[in-house]
């Protein structure tokens, strides 16, 4: 059965995908298989969305997120739209429910980047087509499905393989650690005390964890959470919005840097991954951001696939 096909019988055409735990184990393999597919065999699929709109609103800034999603669209035979909600009426006090309703009589999709999840989850009640959450305060699952992809390209699979998350538990270490406990790789968070995952998304990992037999750990000792860690991954210390706190976070998490002592305690073979942009000399040193182990360049590439593979199965006709 070819990848595309595996996609189709999971039943995902027309869904949203506002959080990774939308969709089932199943669901999340297909769409890695469908995206390494789509990766090898780019000619394949470039009539895949043919005259299909999706409108991509962004309420945060972004490199990574508009790109990869305007060239998916365009690799896929489709267009994508750029909305700043600086030039929409979203900016003049529209409801973000009157918007979805009106977006849907003109496209196929909507991508949204914003803060409030609760603003996403409105969004996609009012809209009659697909969802895709470009990233919320509370997840980034297009993010963790590129690092899914580069996980299965390194290693070939997932189960027995143990994911460190080194740094501040965020939308990134939220969508991060659920999606690698529902693919049954063990998960470990070390942050400093007040900066861990946020309770609620714990809570929804160790149930996962449960189910697939994947092992979940928190600790506030990065060099202990590090041994026979076969991924380690960081994030900023300061995300947007956070500015104000960025003295106080650069001393909490001084001792969070992923540098080369650190990765010295992992499996050998151990790679590095960051979501970027990146600060060299603050959550990871530029030895270990730019040397061998680093797959960051690869995971920032497979943005660009693993969206083309969630495009593909909740918009294609």
């Amino acid at each position: 059965m070819l990848a595309a096909d595996v996609v189709k019988t999971q039943g995902l055409k027309g869904k949203d995908l506002l959080k990774l735990a939308d969709f089932t184990t199943e669901n999340i393999e297909a769409l890695i298989l469908l995206a390494d597919d789509m990766k090898k065999n780019k000619e394949n699929y470039s009539d895949a969305l043919k005259g299909q709109l999706l409108g991509m609103i962004f309420e945060k800034h972004s490199t990574r997120t508009r790109v990869s999603f305007e060239a998916a669209m365009i690799q896929l035979g489709g267009h994508g739209m750029f909305l700043s909600s600086n030039d929409m009426q979203l900016g003049r006090g529209e409801t973000i429910e009157d918007t979805g309703k009106v977006l849907s009589g003109y496209l196929d999709g909507i991508m949204i980047r914003t803060h409030s999840h609760s603003r996403i989850e409105a969004l996609a009640e009012a809209a009659d087509i697909p969802v895709i959450n470009g990233l919320t305060d509370l997840y980034h699952p297009c993010q963790a499905l590129a690092d899914l992809l580069t996980v299965y390209e390194t290693k070939g699979g997932f189960k027995g393989l143990k994911m460190v998350y080194v740094g501040d538990g965020n939308n990134v270490a939220h969508s991060l650690m659920v999606g690698s406990v529902m693919m049954g790789m063990d998960f470990t968070l070390t942050a400093p005390a007040g900066y861990e995952a946020s309770s609620e998304m714990a809570a929804l990992a160790q149930e996962i964890s449960e189910q697939t037999g994947a092992k979940l750990t928190f600790t506030e000792d990065p060099l202990e959470a590090v041994k026979e860690a076969d991924f380690i991954y960081t994030d900023v210390w300061t995300s947007m919005g956070q500015e104000e706190e960025s003295e106080k976070r650069l001393q909490a998490f001084a001792p969070y840097q992923v540098n080369e002592e650190m990765l010295a305690l992992a499996n050998p073979g151990c790679k590095f991954m960051h979501c970027l942009p990146a600060h060299r000399g603050e959550e990871v040193s530029a030895e270990v951001m730019d040397g061998e182990a680093s797959v960051v360049f690869q995971q920032a590439e497979n943005r660009l696939h693993a969206q083309k593979a969630v495009l593909y199965s909740v918009m294609n006709k």
